[in-house]
């Protein structure tokens, strides 16, 4: 055991320190921060290097390039929605640009938010989306509006979550709604559809609250083939990012899911939104249900909130606040322990130089090891506002999102 703990965080620092941020969970959608530097110590005073208010109702992670921070924000009733672009250095508002205004928005859930949808920034431009409310690029510079799309149609019941994710020259997004569920590929400089796809199984019932889900997606490489993983209710698709070819189909189960999928060992691990999970290797052709699922489990499983797969070991922080560290390859449990946090857990943990980092919707934050033999608390830290946002890293700095205001953190 000490053989592989040694193995394990050498090979963890190995991996160096992200110097940008630009979609949701990071440069590799995977919420590792490799060698990163962070304080594993902070507060409203400690280890501050700036804190900007950002008043009005958005769970929309930072993201980070160029030295500009950008977030999206709307108002609680959702009539405007905005991009904010703040200095790195300073925090300093910078741009706050009004991208669309909804007469009649569509209801929202009070769990959710009308800006939950990460940015993204790819090729000098930072795409902004807020669901069937619409989706546009700007300049990554001055803020300048290129391009907007308001056609997409979709009831998100209560709620758009899904973030756009970049991949080559477009932005794929997902649109999962209580009446209708596709998926769209946009050409990024010019917002023009290269493909759109409806979801092509058979849901099994006439419910749509049912056939609802907030899941961004990812795109992997399985031997040569590109997979676009693409999680809904009921099922997970696999497509081919460049034209929407439908690969395989597997039933994972669940509605509402909104953990992002994460690839490593030969095998996709996908979570339903109902506290399930399946690890399914790609690869398939057809249904592969029977021929392609390794494992599923129920035990505490997060129905919000990303996993982080660190070498041989999937660590999880559940919606109750307990963290789990898993065999990827047999989904067995090597334990599981509460973090002694107040409230649920939205936000996504990440990882840094040998740390995991979770937040609460309370404020809380528990820095802890990720260790195989137990739960290490390294350190217990509390912010004033609680966090739906999971937080971005750029160097050594730690950049947190709460309920209302933005903060950025180093080591002092």
């Amino acid at each position: 055991m000490r053989l592989v703990l040694t193995l394990f965080f050498v090979t963890g620092l190995a991996q160096a320190s992200p110097n940008h941020w630009n979609q949701f969970r990071g440069p590799n959608g995977d919420g590792d921060a490799g060698n990163a530097n962070l304080p594993v110590e902070f507060s409203e005073k400690k280890n501050l290097t700036w804190k900007t208010p950002m008043p009005g109702k958005a769970w929309s992670s930072p993201v980070v390039s160029e030295g500009k921070v950008w977030l999206t924000n709307a108002e609680k009733d959702g009539h405007k929605m905005w991009a904010i672009q703040l200095d790195w250095e300073t925090g300093k508002q910078l741009r706050k640009i009004l991208v669309f205004e909804n007469k009649t928005p569509q209801f929202c859930h009070p769990m959710n938010s009308y800006a939950t949808p990460t940015p993204v920034i790819d090729g000098g431009q930072v795409f902004v989306h807020f669901g069937s409310h619409g989706t546009a690029a700007l300049d990554a510079d001055n803020g300048k509006k290129i391009w907007e799309r308001r056609d997409f149609k979709c009831d998100h019941w209560r709620g758009a979550a899904a973030s756009p994710i970049p991949h080559k020259n477009t932005l794929i997004i997902h649109f999962d709604g209580h009446d209708v569920q596709y998926v769209v590929c946009l050409d990024q400089k010019t917002g023009k559809t290269i493909w759109k796809k409806d979801r092509a199984f058979d849901f099994k019932t006439d419910n749509g609250d049912r056939k609802k889900a907030y899941c961004t997606p990812s795109v992997i490489k399985h031997g040569d083939r590109l997979e676009l993983i693409s999680p809904a209710a009921v099922a997970t698709e696999s497509r081919n990012p460049e034209n929407g070819e439908l690969l395989w189909t597997a039933r994972t189960g669940g509605m509402n899911a909104s953990s992002r999928p994460i690839y490593r060992h030969g095998m996709v691990y996908v979570f339903s939104g109902m506290g399930s999970m399946s690890a399914i290797k790609p690869g398939g052709k057809g249904d592969v249900d029977e021929t392609h699922l390794a494992w599923s489990r129920r035990k505490v499983v997060p129905k919000k909130s990303s996993p982080l797969l660190l070498d041989d070991y999937l660590f999880m922080v559940s919606d109750e606040g307990v963290a789990s560290c898993n065999d990827p390859k047999t989904g067995k449990v090597h334990w599981a322990e509460r973090l002694g946090v107040k409230g649920e857990c939205a936000s996504s943990p990440i990882h840094a130089n040998g740390k995991i980092y979770s937040f609460s919707i309370n404020g809380d934050c528990v820095v802890f090891k990720p260790d195989p033999k137990g739960l290490k608390v390294i350190s217990r830290n509390k912010l004033d506002d609680g966090c739906m946002a999971s937080p971005a890293v750029v160097g050594d700095s730690l950049l947190i999102r709460t309920k209302q205001n933005v903060y950025r953190f180093d080591q002092r």
